[in-house]
């Protein structure tokens, strides 16, 4: 698959024109990342944007204790890195590939070059930026006002908006995250986030298929009543 291509499933590029979305195709390179490697690390040099163009991803700190808080979890289209290219600081966080990945790189230097001819694409780069700093601001809401039990709901939900297609009686999530990210994801423990999905799959809210999740539409209506 070409840069082109690739670059047209990133969501914050979808409406460039076309023009743009090749010129960034040449300056980009690929970077290969096994599975648990980490591709950033939270202080290092912050020189570069990434696109996932295969694999997952997850952003992580590490607390005193080794404790990993999940900030997200990133798959192919995705991308990270963005502030690096606006700021020139150290990285905020880790990021370490949950499996085999395949990635774009765009540096700082090819990034002010391309901004000179193309200045749409800072402008995309800045409302994806502004949307995540409002997604963080409803997580530390939800982390201080909402019991567990809610905000495992909350990411099952907002996971089903995201990537769920529609099935007998709700949204299939195809590839749920594990438990433990989904703890890493809201502070809590991998047993914890186990009985709040056990209790929701007996209530007949949730069903599990493997690594999928059928999320019937009562849940969904719950979670936004609650909201």
């Amino acid at each position: 698959m070409d840069n082109t291509h690739l670059l047209r499933q990133v969501t914050i590029f979808q409406a460039l024109p076309q023009d743009t979305i090749a010129d960034l195709a040449k300056r980009v390179w690929h970077k290969q990342a096994d599975a648990g490697s980490v591709i950033v690390s939270q202080e290092g040099a912050g020189d570069a944007l990434f696109v996932i163009a295969k694999g997952k991803v997850k952003v992580v700190l590490y607390g005193e204790t080794g404790r990993e808080i999940i900030l997200s979890i990133l798959g192919a289209g995705d991308f990270f890195g963005e502030m690096a290219l606006l700021d020139r600081q150290p990285r905020s966080a880790n990021v370490v590939a949950v499996e085999s990945s395949e990635l774009l790189g765009l540096d700082r230097e090819a990034f002010q070059t391309h901004l000179t001819s193309h200045p749409s694409t800072a402008m995309a780069i800045l409302a994806e930026m502004s949307r995540r700093l409002r997604h963080a601001d409803e997580v530390i809401g939800n982390l201080a006002l909402l019991d567990v039990y809610a905000r495992v709901a909350r990411i099952i939900r907002d996971l089903a908006q995201k990537e769920g297609e529609p099935a007998d009686g709700g949204l299939l999530i195809k590839e749920r995250p594990t438990q433990q990210e989904i703890a890493g994801l809201i502070g809590t423990s991998r047993e914890t986030v186990s009985r709040a999905l056990n209790d929701f799959t007996r209530r007949g809210l949730l069903q599990m298929q493997g690594k999928k999740i059928l999320v019937r539409w009562g849940f969904l209506q719950k979670v936004e009543d609650a909201a």
